[in-house]
C-alpha cells in the first residue's frame, strides 16, 4: 500500500511570559498522485496451441536445422524433393521399428520369436504423418502450393514402397479392414479417428 506523504510547519505562538516562547507543529497530509493508480495494459495471452499445431511446429524446426547443418548449409527457398527424401531416410537412425531385411530367417513374421540384427527403421505411418504435416507447414511458412517439395510425386513414391517393403517385412498388411460390431451405443467423435504423433531428435553436426 502508498502511504500519504507528510510535511510538518512549525509555528511561534504566544506564550504568557515575556521571555517565553511555545512551538507548535502543524501536520499537513499530501494524497498521493493519481498517477499511482495507473496500470499498465494487460497483454493478451496467444491461445494454447493444439496437440497437431504443436507437433507440426516442431517438425518444422526440425527440418530447417537439418537444412542449416548440411554442407553448405541449403536455403529453404533452394529446398526441393531431393533434401527431403535425404532428410527421411536420415531419419531411420532414430525409428523404433525393426524392420527384417532378406535373409532374415524372421522376414515375414509378425511376432519373430527370437531377436535378430535386422536395423531399427522409421515406421512408414510416422513418415507419412510427418510428411503430411510438413506439406502443411510449407505453404503456411509462404511457400507457394505448386513449388512444395513435401507435395512431390517422387515423396508419394517413396512412402509407398516404405509402406510396401515394411509390409513384406514385418508380415503385417496396412490395408484397414471393417470390423463388424454390434453398435449398442452411438460411437464419440473422439474415438472416431486416432492421431499418432512422432517426435523426431537429431544431433546437430
Amino acid at each position: 500500500m502508498m502511504s500519504n506523504d507528510q510535511i510538518i510547519i512549525e509555528g511561534g505562538g504566544g506564550g504568557e511570559g515575556e521571555g517565553s516562547l511555545s512551538r507548535s507543529s502543524t501536520t499537513i497530509l499530501i494524497a498521493p498522485s493519481d498517477d499511482h493508480h495507473h496500470q499498465l495494459p494487460s497483454v493478451p495471452v496467444p491461445p494454447q496451441l493444439s496437440r497437431y499445431e504443436s507437433q507440426k511446429r516442431r517438425d518444422w524446426n526440425t527440418f530447417g536445422q537439418y537444412l542449416k547443418n548440411q554442407r553448405p548449409p541449403v536455403p529453404l527457398s533452394q529446398c526441393n524433393y531431393n533434401h527431403v527424401l535425404e532428410f527421411l531416410r536420415y531419419l531411420d537412425q532414430f525409428g523404433k521399428t525393426k524392420v527384417h531385411l532378406h535373409g532374415c530367417p524372421f522376414f515375414g513374421q509378425p511376432e519373430p520369436p527370437g531377436p535378430c540384427t535386422c536395423p531399427l527403421r522409421q515406421a512408414w505411418g510416422s513418415l507419412d504423418a510427418l510428411i503430411g504435416r510438413l506439406r502443411a507447414a510449407y505453404e503456411e511458412n509462404g511457400g507457394l502450393p505448386e513449388n512444395n517439395p513435401f507435395a512431390s510425386g517422387s515423396i508419394r513414391v517413396y512412402l509407398r514402397e516404405v509402406r510396401d517393403f515394411q509390409a513384406k517385412a514385418r508380415g503385417i498388411s496396412y490395408k484397414k479392414k471393417k470390423k463388424k460390431r454390434k453398435m449398442q451405443n452411438k460411437p464419440t467423435s473422439s474415438n472416431a479417428h486416432e492421431t499418432t504423433t512422432t517426435t523426431f531428435q537429431f544431433q546437430s553436426s
